[in-house]
């Protein structure tokens, strides 16, 4: 048989050129590229098919990330109602869901994530994210969390005094992202590393990374030739991002060794129980997040190593600022458009701060503002920081609508989908906060409203960002009015839900 084949070959090549063989070799390739995209393609043909750009495009360039694809998008959910598929030419076949009977399953189901490349929680899957789940769960324990709120007020004022000055200084409006993303930096910092960086001054080479970081992601994100790493990694945007990743990583790396060096001249765990402010803590000024993560042990009495330390450490940064500074920006747009909820907001946050304007917000405090929470939420649920996630999954899926999404595909959850899907949310494009009254929760799908996502893979940080954007709209409408800005607002998505050109608002003192 194989002496067979090789005579074949051998008659098949012998009259061509090498430019035939080339050719003959490229068109093979070819049609099996495009046989393997017809069955991937074929096993999504129980789903919502859009009309397509072409076979061969699929469904690339008709939706663009600005305002106009956004409007796309809510056509999308009107038409569809809970899923569709969506090629982005031959490379990349999904399905995009967006009603909250079809997302359930899948967010309660062992997947991985598609993110940000790394070492972090957010990549593990199966046992190692089981173990490190639970080493960083108790680090967001309430009792930690109610140390957190002195340095919330303390970045927001800081935040204050230089809105003061700019008002000073006759600046007529100001940009919520640049303001509301120095702030939660300042806050992560303090609350991450115990670092006090004056950031919200003039920015350290750390931050400057970071914000790099942020930049190069989006730059990579939208330019497809650049999702292949072995190109990536070659260009000048490559090179950026290496660099400013060395210096996000030997941040960490310096503050993470010399912790440690610290905790091991104390002798072992068991000779520092008179330190300890609560199990698995140790007593200094201020617990931070890297203490608590270097003395977390799981139930062998193993702890997570430098490494993994730092990884976390660099993905709460990296990914806690942009999202709190994304969902401040945007609150603080929809309560300016909305002058009667900001009035009654502000009235609520006054009862509350009976001993006047300097009168820091107390953890205490923030169960006492049951209308201004509602307002958050639904700034939440009508601009979420974070649209969509996405994720593969090792087994075969079935929908409510008895469609199999296969082993191996990309799954969209569409939280921009879930929370305008008219089905789920009469008149969606509402700013309601009464949508988020208890009364009117009562029967609502747990599903319905996801910015943090939800099931076992929802954001650790959840009751950490909630505490935080509590506290810098409780303080911030205490002191000013935020009033709309002087040209209309384009939404822009890049890897947070953003505003083209900026998010200006005015904010007169109150």
């Amino acid at each position: 048989v194989v002496s067979g084949l090789i005579g074949f070959l051998r008659a098949l090549f012998s009259g061509c050129s090498p430019f035939g063989i080339l050719a003959l070799s490229g068109a093979t390739l070819l049609c099996a590229l495009a046989t393997r995209l017809a069955l991937k393609r074929r096993a999504l043909r129980c789903f919502n098919q859009p009309p397509q750009r072409s076979w061969i495009m699929g469904h690339m360039g008709l939706m663009g990330h600005n305002e106009e694809g956004l409007q796309a998008v809510d056509d999308l959910i009107r038409r569809y109602v809970h899923s569709c598929a969506w090629y982005l030419g031959p490379f990349y076949n999904m399905v995009r869901l967006f009603h909250p009977d079809y997302i359930k399953s899948l967010l309660t189901a062992s997947a991985l994530p598609v993110c940000f490349p790394g070492h972090c929680l957010l990549l593990q899957n199966g046992q190692e994210w089981s173990r490190h789940r639970r080493l960083l769960t108790p680090a967001f324990h309430f009792d930690i969390l109610k140390k957190y709120v002195h340095i919330f007020n303390q970045s927001t004022n800081i935040m204050h005094a230089k809105w003061r000055r700019l008002l000073a200084e006759k600046q007529n409006s100001l940009d919520m992202f640049e303001h509301m993303s120095s702030m939660t930096l300042d806050s992560l910092l303090k609350c991450t590393f115990s670092c006090d960086s004056h950031c919200q001054g003039k920015p350290s080479e750390y931050i400057a990374a970071i914000l790099e970081l942020s930049k190069l992601l989006v730059q990579r994100q939208h330019y497809l030739p650049y999702h292949w790493d072995w190109l990536y990694w070659r260009s000048e945007p490559g090179r950026r991002f290496r660099k400013a990743c060395n210096i996000v990583h030997q941040f960490t790396a310096k503050i993470v060794q010399e912790r440690r060096s610290q905790l091991d001249q104390q002798g072992p765990a068991k000779n520092r129980t008179e330190n300890l402010e609560y199990t698995g803590g140790y007593k200094k000024k201020d617990t931070d997040l890297i203490d608590l993560l270097l003395l977390s042990k799981d139930e062998n009495g193993e702890g997570l190593t430098n490494e993994e330390i730092q990884a976390h450490a660099d993905m709460f940064m990296f990914a806690g600022h942009d999202t709190t500074a994304s969902a401040l920006s945007w609150i603080f747009y929809n309560l300016a458009m909305h002058q009667d909820h900001q009035e009654r907001c502000r009235a609520e946050i006054r009862s509350v701060l009976r001993d006047g304007d300097e009168h820091d917000i107390s953890w205490e405090d923030l169960s006492h503002l049951p209308f201004t929470t509602m307002c958050i939420k639904e700034s939440l649920r009508l601009h979420s920081p974070v649209l969509a996630l996405t994720r593969y999954y090792s087994q075969n899926m079935k929908t409510p609508g008895d469609c199999i999404i296969p082993q191996g595909s990309l799954c969209l959850i569409s939280i921009y989908g879930v929370h305008r899907n008219p089905e789920v949310w009469p008149d969606p494009e509402v700013y309601d906060p009464m949508r988020f009254d208890p009364e009117n929760s009562h029967g609502r799908s747990p599903h319905a409203f996801i910015p943090f996502s939800a099931g076992p893979r929802n954001c650790i940080g959840q009751n950490f960002a909630m505490a935080e954007l509590k506290v810098v709209v409780a303080r911030t409408l205490s002191r000013f009015r935020i009033l709309p800005g002087p040209k209309p607002v384009r939404r822009l998505y890049q890897l947070v839900l953003r505003a083209e050109g900026g998010l200006e608002l005015k904010a007169p003192r109150g």
